[in-house]
């Protein structure tokens, strides 16, 4: 449930992100999901790859600002009211989500990735509940 992404500082001009995502398929790296939050000069491409130390090293060696943080992964039902449920366990123990960002995966399932501000502890509470954990592409 607790995986690695990498949070990259990124300049907002044409072509930017097409750069990182050419960067990462030239060197077989392969992107699982994604979240850009941006302003109007910058933003922050937060990923999740198959090797994140490699690409830290990757990018940093590219000149990028990059930073590794823990985040939660959690499977649940895609339907109505899925992510309802994974947010009440969270706040009915205390756990704050600093952000989040999720996809669906298949007809039945999606997947939520979440930073919270106690990782360990909501990974615990979250697979007492039932939840698993982030799929592996």
């Amino acid at each position: 449930m607790l995986t690695k992404q990498i949070s990259i500082f990124v300049e907002n001009r044409t072509g930017r992100l097409a750069e990182i995502a050419q960067l990462l398929a030239d060197n077989d790296i392969n992107l699982r999901s994604l979240s850009v939050a941006d302003t109007s000069r910058f933003g922050v491409l937060r990923i999740i790859v198959n090797d994140p130390y490699s690409v830290e090293k990757l990018l940093k060696e590219k000149g990028f600002a990059v930073s590794i943080t823990s985040v939660i992964s959690v499977r649940m039902d895609d339907r109505p009211g899925g992510l309802a449920e994974v947010l009440k366990v969270l706040a009915d123990n205390n756990i704050n989500v600093e952000y989040m960002y999720a996809f669906q995966a298949s007809n039945n399932e999606a997947y939520v990735i979440m930073r919270v501000d106690n990782d360990l502890a909501a990974q615990d509470i979250l697979v007492k509940a039932g939840y698993k954990g982030y799929c592996k592409f």
